[in-house]
């Protein structure tokens, strides 16, 4: 398992557009280049999402992420890479996509 690490400034959107955002922001001690690691710990939350179905306004609203098994935990919660499975959805919790992560920090490589 390898991908690029999240951290509290990695710029991530839903697939129609939307900003996701920390509800629970990464705070804790660990830090990569000054920015806190995501963890399955945290919440995200989407805003601005443009989505709609059959013209009724249907936008993405949170991320639910899956985190990897890779071993590297923050605080006892596995870290979150950008290969890591999420999916946004909307206030019904209809799936809508998986969120798309545009920067991420460093690689990482779990063999």
């Amino acid at each position: 398992m390898s991908g690029n690490l999240l951290d509290a400034g990695t710029v991530i959107g839903c697939p129609h557009g939307g900003r996701v955002t920390a509800a629970t922001p990464p705070a804790g001690g660990t830090r990569v280049a000054g920015a806190a690691v995501a963890t399955a710990a945290h919440s995200y939350v989407v805003t601005g999402c443009p989505h709609t179905v059959d013209r009724v306004p249907s936008p993405c609203v949170t991320v639910r992420w899956t985190a990897d098994s890779t071993g590297i935990t923050v605080d006892g919660a596995p870290v979150l890479l950008d290969t890591s499975a999420a999916q946004c959805f909307s206030a019904a919790f209809v799936p809508q996509g998986p969120p798309v992560v545009q920067a991420a920090q460093r690689k990482v490589t779990v063999r």
